[in-house]
């Protein structure tokens, strides 16, 4: 379809149902409107006319359960967000992919050139590079295409709008490509190689199965060389409340030996037993062990452990609940899981920083305003940044005046459970 044509549909609302499937109410579809208008309008100003165009979309992910689970090879709860980001894309002749990201310089990908360049580490180009490659070692097809893209998803924020980019990019080659005929896990696996090899970051698949898959979905890495996925189907539409993700305007600097002190000390424990993950080690095991552990390794290692222990079991639960309809359930142990962060496994402050508490405060303030009705809990990695809260519809405009009292205007974002992952629309 034409960039006019194009246009004109949308107006008219002849996308309105494709619309209505990815972004579900009718606020939200109309959002949509001017969002990939803006796109077409660019994608003409830069490739020109009479261009065969069309629409594709990738969400942000929210962590949900398995806090600091994934890298002992535990298990998570993720979900992907109404937040996305979407792209204008037509197929080309020449065998190069151009991306032009609004706010960004173009990224320009020559298709005879799929190899790692140690120059273009944690740049988009790279990740583009790594997309394409990625698709090839599959034994998927690859051709040239022109995009422009726009993204929605809060960046720095925890919601993942490098993994959205990567399953943007992987959409369109499936659908341009491939006949749609490509598995969402397998774009999943394929964004994440090209974040691995080519944009030179170690990620795991949460991020990027999240995003691909959209709903809730969780996922086992027991063995995360083929971790089990799976999707669970839950209405969240339905359930009244929305999700918030609250923005606590924390500082990330100084905090790279916090996080990395989660995962030396839970697999230090492992090492306790001769095993390199918590996973390979059984719960009885640790608990009858504990004092040994404690002389050798001291006190947090064995309170990390716990977490790990019960909120992977944490993970099953709120699985189970989600799928008997019962959100009552899932929040009960979505809150003990952010009471399992604060206490064992420590990463709502820094111990560096004991006056530097702005987690602890969001979710003190949550405690005031949802207690008995809502759940909160700290959000991916902790220390600084976000936290996440289910809030009653009734509630929300409480709990987010009072926490925008305090953090200040814009901080707290209101979200809900997307019901589909990448998709062309």
């Amino acid at each position: 379809m034409f960039t006019s044509a194009l246009i004109s549909a949308i107006k008219n609302g002849e996308f309105d149902e494709r619309f209505k499937r990815i972004y579900v109410t009718p606020s939200q579809i109309k959002a949509q409107y001017d969002r990939y208008i803006e796109l077409a309008e660019t994608f003409t100003e830069l490739f020109g006319e009479n261009r065969d165009l069309r629409m594709f979309t990738a969400p942000g992910r929210t962590e949900v359960g398995g806090n600091h689970t994934d890298h002992n090879h535990g298990k998570v709860l993720a979900a992907g967000i109404n937040l996305d980001a979407i792209a204008i894309a037509s197929k080309n002749d020449d065998n190069t992919v151009r991306i032009k990201s609004k706010g960004y310089k173009m990224d320009v990908v020559d298709l005879n050139e799929l190899v790692v360049k140690p120059e273009e580490f944690g740049k988009s180009q790279a990740l583009v590079r790594g997309v394409c490659d990625g698709f090839v070692q599959n034994g998927y097809k690859v051709g040239g295409f022109d995009a422009c893209t726009m993204s929605s998803v809060l960046s720095g924020s925890g919601l993942s709008s490098s993994a959205a980019f990567e399953v943007l990019v992987g959409t369109m080659l499936n659908y341009l490509y491939n006949d749609g005929k490509v598995d969402a896990v397998t774009i999943a696996k394929i964004a994440q190689y090209a974040e691995n090899k080519f944009f030179d970051k170690p990620c795991g698949l949460m991020d990027q199965t999240a995003c691909s898959v959209g709903s809730f979905v969780t996922i086992d890495f027991e063995n995360p060389s083929s971790p089990v996925i799976e999707e669970v189907k839950f209405d969240f539409a339905s359930c009244g409340h929305s999700l918030c993700i609250v923005d606590t305007k924390g500082n990330h600097s100084d905090l790279t030996d916090d996080y990395a002190a989660i995962r030396s000390e839970m697999e230090s424990v492992a090492e306790f037993f001769g095993k390199k993950v918590l996973r390979e080690v059984k719960k009885d095991d640790f608990y009858k062990n504990i004092p040994a552990i404690r002389e050798k390794l001291g006190d947090r290692p064995v309170l990390r452990a716990i977490h790990f222990y019960n909120d992977n079991e944490r993970v099953d639960r709120e699985v189970s609940a989600l799928k008997a309809n019962d959100f009552e359930a899932f929040k009960a142990t979505v809150l003990e899981s952010g009471l399992s962060s604060y206490m064992y496994n420590q990463n709502v402050f820094s111990s560096k920083q004991p006056n530097v508490q702005p987690v602890s405060v969001a979710l003190a303030i949550s405690e005031s305003v949802l207690s008995g009705k809502g759940a909160w809990r700290v959000h991916g990695g902790g220390f600084a940044g976000t936290i996440q809260a289910f809030v009653p519809n009734e509630l929300l405009d409480e709990y987010k005046a009072e926490i925008e009292r305090v953090f200040g205007e814009g901080s707290c974002h209101v979200l809900s459970i997307r019901p589909v992952g990448g998709a062309e629309v």
